[in-house]
């Protein structure tokens, strides 16, 4: 079963994320901000992160940018509510990219693809 960590600083998406992400069957881990988030992926191991990009107290792409410093294999799917990021540089970093909806089908299907792509994780 892949684990997605979740991170996002509004708690009604992160609630619908890990409802919706369980039933599909995955395991699901919710972090609140990106400070730390090098430990957060050491102590979780997830297969693929959510991320936003807006966060009250972290800005995604420096976040993005510290995952790929640490974990350059490790899937980063941006989700924001602003379609204007895609276009940033900072963007081209990310597995993928999705606007925020309440329907979680796009985001549900981007998930998919990169799981499929991933290189396995050494046990």
């Amino acid at each position: 079963m892949a684990k997605i960590l979740v991170v996002d600083d509004e708690e009604h998406i992160r609630l619908l994320y890990r409802e919706e992400l369980e039933d599909e069957g995955y395991e699901v881990a919710l972090a609140s901000d990106g400070l730390g988030i090098k430990d957060r992926i050491d102590n979780e191991d997830p297969d693929v992160v959510i991320l936003d990009i807006k966060m009250v107290d972290s800005n995604g792409l420096d976040v993005l940018q510290e995952i790929r410093n640490n974990y350059y294999n490790l899937p980063v799917i941006l989700c924001s509510a602003y379609g204007n990021y895609r276009v940033d540089l900072k963007s081209i970093a990310a597995d993928a990219y999705v606007v925020k909806s309440s329907d979680l089908r796009e985001l549900k299907d981007k998930i998919a693809q990169v799981l499929e792509t991933r290189v396995p994780k050494k046990e």
